[in-house]
């Protein structure tokens, strides 16, 4: 078996986030009378022992790496987020930090392989709106430029019965004018679900292959902001990764544009006066009727009564306490009601709703074209090349 550097072990497992100990553990390193596991381990990354091909394995799953990373001559390079616009306002634990870039480099590798596919094809044309605004030309301009680009009809979008119809329907716009966008918010199980607080989207200004991330973590009535959020990133050529904090300048733009097309300013005006809110209750429950009937989420609401001055710093961050733990408690019950019935949806109507109609339809059509295999469209569609073919068979993707 070839050898294996020893940095290539520490650098996986503290970008994995975990201390000797706590990997020992989860490779199965038990104490010995001579060594605990953490010295075994110690051992291994100073090199001073040899390893199995098992424990090889244990350490591509424990931290999500690809085998043939362990075979490198060094350490590769970290994970590029683009530009991080978050504030984070605690101490994010190493191995959260560790999981966002393991999803990231994910979601790199899928774009990438993706966009090699589409520059094959001799009628792929750069987006021109990818990068094509700055923020001296102001909020409202951009504004306009995605609502007349995308063809959004915000009348439209609140005609939809239900959240998630409304929903469906913002992102096929998005996604018609060339934009794919992608659901996910963990590494494939529950055991590594991203807070959206650290990790609320991420976006890839690319000209051929723009990307929109969305963490499907967060609550759905979030889920359009976020949307048009990153969308807003994309028109000012900006790659990065965004948290649930909005303290950046650009943060706190690219929050407007999004809040401007889902909510305008003049209904929140018209809608609201310091006045009419009352006590907190009162607030409350103003607050959340007219989410559900704007079909936004309360805390959006909230923020744009901050951004006018209705309410204060204090009391909006009461509020958006108070929605997101009643959320939670929401997301918990519908947890328990779905495992008590056992029932939801299949692997495939999952699967075929975090990638995106856009990136399903891309994907077959660069398979019969050639230009993607069975192993890359796996990549790209984010399962295994076992599944491509059921996939795409389920997913009326034409």
């Amino acid at each position: 078996m070839p050898a294996i550097n020893p940095e290539i072990l520490i650098w996986a497992r503290e970008t994995a986030g975990y201390q000797l100990s706590e990997a020992a553990r989860r490779l199965g390193l038990a104490d010995g009378k001579t060594a605990s596991g953490e010295e075994k381990l110690a051992e291994y990354e100073r090199g001073s022992k040899e390893l199995s091909r098992s424990l090889i394995l244990k350490m591509s799953k424990q931290y999500r790496r690809p085998l043939l990373t362990f075979y490198l001559d060094a350490p590769p390079a970290r994970a590029d987020r683009g530009e991080d616009f978050r504030t984070l306002h605690r101490a994010v634990d190493p191995t959260e930090n560790g999981v966002v870039d393991a999803l990231v480099r994910r979601i790199r590798a899928r774009q990438g392989v993706l966009k090699e596919a589409l520059s094959s094809e001799q009628d792929q044309e750069p987006l021109a709106f990818i990068g094509s605004y700055s923020l001296a030309q102001g909020l409202h301009g951009l504004v306009n430029q995605i609502r007349t680009t995308s063809g959004f009809d915000l009348a439209v979008y609140r005609s939809k019965h239900s959240q998630e119809e409304a929903f469906q329907y913002l992102r096929e716009r998005i996604e018609d004018i060339g934009i794919f966008t992608v659901l996910v918010g963990n590494l494939g199980s529950h055991h590594t679900n991203i807070s959206a607080e650290i990790f609320r989207g991420f976006a890839i200004a690319d000209p051929i292959a723009p990307f929109v991330v969305i963490n499907n973590q967060d609550a759905k009535s979030a889920w359009p902001v976020t949307l048009l959020h990153e969308v807003a990133h994309l028109w000012l050529g900006q790659t990065g990764i965004s948290g649930a904090a909005t303290e950046l300048e650009i943060e706190r733009f690219c929050d407007g544009v999004a809040s401007e097309l889902l909510v305008p300013e003049a209904e929140i005006a018209a809608a609201f006066s310091a006045a009419s809110l009352g006590s907190f209750e009162s607030a409350a429950g103003i607050i959340e009727r007219f989410a559900s009937e704007k079909k936004v989420s309360s805390t959006l609401v909230a923020f744009r009564l901050l951004s006018r001055g209705a309410v204060s710093k204090e009391l909006f961050r009461q509020l958006s306490t108070y929605f997101y733990e009643k959320w939670k408690s929401y997301r918990e019950r519908q947890k328990q009601k779905a495992k008590e019935s056992d029932s939801g949806p299949s692997y495939f109507v999952v699967k075929r709703m975090q990638n995106g109609k856009a990136l399903m339809r891309a994907s077959e059509r660069l398979m019969r074209s050639g230009e993607l295999s069975t192993t890359q469209a796996a990549i790209v569609l984010g399962v295994r090349a076992l599944k491509v073919g059921s996939l795409l068979s389920h997913s009326g993707a034409t």
